[in-house]
Formats: C-alpha cells, structure tokens, sequence
C-alpha cells in the first residue's frame, strides 16, 4: 500500500512533465518586436572578374542591382575587380563609385618604372585604394570582401581577407609583365585572373547563398590585340580559360557586358563601360528574380522538412518517455500527455 501510496503521486508529477514537454510553448506579442517563422533572406555574393580598364563595367552592374533591391552582402574581386569591389565594401554605393570613376585620373593609380619585373610599380594604386577605403583593412570593411591574387612561386590562389586592403587590390591587380609583382611575407603575388578569372568560389566561401559574376574577360575572337597590354590581357584570359569557365559554371548567374572592344588602358571609355554594365544587368534581372524565387522556395520547403522532423522526433520522446513510467509505476489506462487536442 505505502509503494502505490508512493507512485501514485509520482505518476501524476511524470505525466504533467510529459504534458508540458507536448505542449507548445506560449509566445508574448511584443509591439514592435518582429517575429520571422519562415527561412532566412538570402545572402547575395557579387564575384567582380579581371579586366583591366573594362572593370568600370562593374559599376553599371552595382547600380542596377541596387535600383533593383538585389543589395550584395558579400563581394569578391579579381585585378579590377578587386578595386571597384574593395571600393563598394568600404561602403560607397554605385552612384558614388560612378563619381570616383569619371574623375578619376589615371596618374594617381599608375607609377612607372622600369625594371625586370614590369613596367609599373604599383605603389600608387595601393596608395589610392588605402586612401578611398579610409586606411581601413580588408576585416574593417563594410561588407565582407576578399581580393583573389596568384602565388608567384607555385602559382597557388591565394584569397586575402584580413590586412592591408590597397596591398591586396595592387597584388590581384599585378599583371605580369605589366605590374612588378607585389612581396608580401615571403612570397610574391601577381594577377589573380591567373588562377581565378572571376572569383565565383571566393564570393561563396564568404557565405553567399547566390553568387552573381560579371565576367568582362577577353575571350579570343580569332585576332591578334592590337598593343602589348591587350596582348597581355589575352594571354592571361587564355591561361585561366579552363579554370574560369569550371568556376563560372558554379555561379548562378553570369553577366557579361559587351566590353571586349574596349582596351585595357582605354580609360576614356569608361562611360561606355559603366553603361554597358548597365545593360547587360537589367537584361539579366529576369533571371536573377527567378532564380531568387526557386532559392527561397527550396528554403521553405526545407525548413518545413525540418519543422516536420522535429514534431515527429518531440513525438516519439514522448512515446518513449510515457512507456517508461508505466513500466515504473505500473499504471496503465493513464491520460496520453503525447496527443495534443
């Protein structure tokens, strides 16, 4: 008598536990307290591709995406695309980078000196890029940004995410033969379109959920360029074809601005540039929207999946736990605390 005495009790404090635990929990309304049950907002990458002066044809894509309401989170950047890309992250929106462009004069980015290692040096674009970022490092940027170069010594990509922000734009951007290659630590580093055309992977390894590439590459067209730069400029594009095209295919979108008759020192056509970006961006929104709308509609589907997953895991905790008391207690016939009304 004194042990059913005991258990009785017992019993009842168990089966109010395993009510709560099949209970949903009570929620307060908060005025002014946003309460989001459905998947997160995606997280859009920008991957900015090399190409010399052809890269003020990102600019017209960063307007267009912003006019548009598709605001990237993460960017990435290959030679000119790391300088427009490391100049967005510092927190200039398009419009101010379209400012930037048309007055930029190329003295202040370009320094010659001739030597075995290129014509340029590179000190002055490192200079320019520190100077319009604040002297802030690439950690200390607004958004997330990584400048993709290529190790001199083993020809390994190398991302760089922390640390000097204009050092790591003048070694993306370090052409061979163009620009000295850039020391740093013990290595040396050149042109990131070597390895990474258009850095699809470094814009995903940020965590981008969506990865928009702009790809302004030279691509051959069956003629010689017409100057040593543009020689140059195809020589690379050439070389990273095989890597760039694997990479791109793991973009989910690629825009490509009609740039390729522009040279890569023709900074007087930046004009033309930004409004091809513009161009081909708008162009590109359908499919930009429709690829938003497929991705947010996986992620609902999933979190559904997992919302399921978890009632039927909480489900069978509770089944579980009900079999143990009536094996402790002896009881049977007891209220189900694991069906809710």
């Amino acid at each position: 008598m004194r042990l059913k005495a005991f258990l009785r009790p017992l019993a009842c404090l168990c089966v109010a536990s395993l009510a709560a635990c099949g209970s949903s929990p009570r929620t307060t309304d908060t005025p002014g307290a946003a309460v989001t049950t459905g998947p997160a907002p995606l997280k859009i990458g920008l991957a900015l591709g090399g190409g010399a002066a052809k890269g003020f044809a990102h600019i017209g894509v960063i307007k267009m995406l912003e006019g548009n309401g598709f605001i990237p989170a993460v960017v990435a950047g290959t030679s000119a695309g790391s300088v427009v890309g490391a100049l967005y992250a510092s927190g200039m929106d398009a419009f101010a980078l379209q400012e930037k462009a048309v007055g930029l004069d190329e003295t202040s980015i370009r320094d010659l000196q001739f030597s075995s290692g290129g014509l340029i040096r590179g000190q002055k674009l490192e200079d320019y890029v520190n100077e319009q970022v604040q002297r802030r490092p690439l950690e200390k940027l607004a958004k997330p940004f990584v400048a993709v170069s290529t190790r001199l010594e083993d020809g390994e990509r190398t991302v760089f995410a922390r640390g000097n922000t204009g050092q790591a734009v003048r070694a993306s951007s370090s052409v061979p033969g163009v620009f000295q290659p850039v020391s740093i630590g013990k290595y040396h580093f050149v042109d990131g379109g070597i390895v990474s055309p258009v850095p699809v992977d470094a814009a995903r390894q940020l965590g981008a959920d969506l990865v928009i590439a702009v790809d302004i590459s030279n691509r051959p067209r069956g003629q010689s360029p017409a100057d040593m730069l543009g020689t140059l400029g195809q020589s690379i594009a050439i070389m990273g074809q095989k890597l760039g095209q694997a990479e791109l295919a793991r973009a989910d979108i690629i825009i490509r601005p009609k740039v390729l008759d522009i040279g890569p020192a023709d900074f007087t056509q930046r004009a033309s540039a930004i409004v091809e970006g513009e161009k081909a961006a708008l162009a590109a929104m359908p499919q930009i929207r429709a690829r938003i709308a497929q991705l947010q509609a996986e992620r609902a589907q999933a979190l559904l999946l997992a919302q399921h997953k978890a009632a039927q895991d909480k489900q069978q905790a509770c089944l579980e736990s009900r079999s143990r008391l009536q094996k402790i207690t002896g009881m049977v016939g007891i209220s189900d605390p694991c069906s809710n009304p």
